[in-house]
């Protein structure tokens, strides 16, 4: 669309200033919003390390200047509001960043990638917020190291495992991660040796190769959709809600789902035997990291089969994209001496719930009416545990359905949906399982409308819960605990978070759906 019609068909929206020079609308330079975002990502790895998780084995315990923040009333109020006003401010920034590049062209990717890589690059440094996950994947190393197979044996086998950060719940657990994964952490944990710090940014390594998949293969299933890379980037890389998750936290779903990403891709793009092939490859090894993605495996055999394929077409090459990455599976789990494991594995977080998701908290209704109609709290538990049972059903029961309705040009969006129907029909949700789907329907068009009020108020949100959730607080303070730490972070974030959508003058324009057309859609 040329500068002329672009006036022309916002004729009755806010006039913004277009710079023949530059081919490029105006509102500002985004020097200062890179900037800000910036200084919010330092206040949150400074924050980190007042508050962020640490082992009881760590040397950064006894560091002089790391003690007064960590073991002090004062040192713990300040580093939780720097948390979260740090944070808040990589969210407002994040939409300011979008007011700020009017076209998605080539100046506005060099912006994207400039906010994204200042954004990140102080998280490389921080200690873990957010989830203590990243312990247990070492803890799982360490058990690997000592010849014991984690789907057999819980990390307390070895020894001090607790110690070394790993949360409780793990004890006696499984991971319920794939034998890619766990060759990985055996390898960090040898490298690491006792240095359980080492090991934590060691990971975090990993989590970045996971990232740089995703900011690769974001962009190139955009433009198989038609959609502006460089717009879908800045809704999925530079996301704070993605920083945190997969950089901060260094979660392992990272790179479960650039993996996922690269087989889509290869497979969607090629669609004959190579791209279909390479595509189960690539999911498969997402699987042999977290088996999760296993939802993705049924849509490589529809692009694998072709466009138009007939039903018996489709039940072939799924069956051929099954064998082979059941094949493959075979071969990374008699490599890794760990065999099919991770399937008896998949039931580790079964029991989990929380309030806020739909099923978790129609159960937890159930739950206390059961209770107050009959004084049976087993009865109670055990009605509620099947209801989230049937949630889970039916989430998986979508993932099915939607393998078999929908457009053939809708294949990569209707492999994130039957992935988001397996997430949201669950009784927990965690933010980064968001993550594993959300790409995928970014890649395939978001609308400018509900869809992307939501999407801006989801990642609104889950900050807020990371903030507030899980915040390493000493126990030994009299006059100061982990709920007095999550009350004052939760009050902080969520008058940040209603200051920038009703009151703050620039960022509340954002959720206006008259300016969406100018603000989101104009891309050359």
């Amino acid at each position: 669309m040329s500068p002329r019609n672009m006036e022309a068909t916002t004729a009755s929206k806010p006039v913004h200033r277009y710079n023949s020079k530059t081919a490029h609308y105006v509102t500002g330079s985004p020097l200062r919003t890179l900037i800000f975002g910036t200084i919010g990502s330092l206040l949150v790895m400074f924050a980190s390390f007042g508050v962020g998780w640490l082992a009881d084995a760590s040397p950064f315990r006894r560091v002089e200047w790391i003690i007064p923040l960590r073991y002090t009333t004062p040192g713990l109020i300040t580093c939780i509001a720097l948390l979260v006003i740090g944070a808040m401010m990589l969210c407002r920034e994040w939409l300011r960043m979008v007011q700020k590049l009017m076209v998605w062209d080539e100046r506005a990717k060099r912006w994207v990638w400039a906010a994204t890589i200042c954004w990140i690059t102080p998280q490389l440094f921080a200690f873990p917020l957010y989830s203590r996950d990243v312990f247990s994947y070492f803890a799982q190393g360490r058990l690997m190291q000592a010849g014991l197979n984690p789907y057999e044996y819980g990390v307390s086998a070895v020894n001090n495992f607790f110690q070394y950060g790993a949360d409780p719940m793990w004890a006696e657990s499984a991971p319920p991660y794939g034998p890619v994964f766990l060759w990985i952490e055996k390898i960090v944990a040898g490298m690491a040796g006792e240095s359980v710090d080492t090991a934590l940014y060691l990971f975090r390594g990993v989590a970045i190769l996971g990232v740089i998949l995703i900011a690769i293969y974001v962009p190139k299933l955009s433009k198989l959709h038609g959609i502006n890379g460089t717009r879908a980037n800045w809704l999925v890389v530079a996301n704070p809600l993605f920083i945190a998750a997969f950089i901060t936290s260094s979660h392992n779903d990272a790179l479960m789902t650039g993996f996922i990403l690269a087989g889509v891709y290869h497979a969607a793009s090629r669609r004959d035997a190579v791209g279909g092939i390479l595509g189960a490859t690539l999911v498969t090894l997402a699987v042999a990291v977290k088996p999760i993605a296993l939802v993705a495996l049924p849509f490589i055999g529809l692009f694998w089969a072709g466009r138009g394929a007939s039903w018996p077409r489709r039940f072939v090459f799924w069956a051929l994209t099954l064998a082979v990455s059941v094949a493959e599976l075979a071969l990374l789990g008699w490599a890794s001496g760990l065999g099919f494991g991770w399937i008896s594995a998949l039931s580790t977080t079964g029991g989990q719930y929380i309030w806020y998701t739909l099923i978790g908290f129609l159960g937890l209704q159930i739950n206390q009416i059961i209770v107050s109609m009959t004084g049976n709290n087993d009865l109670a538990n055990s009605i509620r545990d099947a209801f989230f049972s049937l949630g889970k059903l039916i989430g998986m029961g979508l993932a099915v359905l939607t393998m078999f309705i929908g457009k053939d040009e809708n294949l990569v969006k209707r492999t994130g949906l039957a992935i988001g129907f397996v997430v949201l029909f669950s009784p927990m949700i965690q933010s980064w399982y968001l993550l594993w789907f959300i790409p995928l329907l970014v890649v395939a068009g978001i609308r400018t409308d509900w869809q992307l009020d939501f999407y801006f108020l989801t990642t609104l949100f889950f900050m807020i819960y990371a903030v507030s959730d899980q915040l390493a607080v000493s126990p030994y303070l009299e006059d100061f605990d982990q709920n007095i730490g999550r009350l004052i972070a939760a009050v902080i974030s969520v008058a940040y978070a209603s200051w920038l959508v009703f009151l703050d003058p620039a960022t509340r324009r954002v959720l206006r759906r008259a300016q969406r057309s100018s603000i989101y859609e104009v891309s050359i």
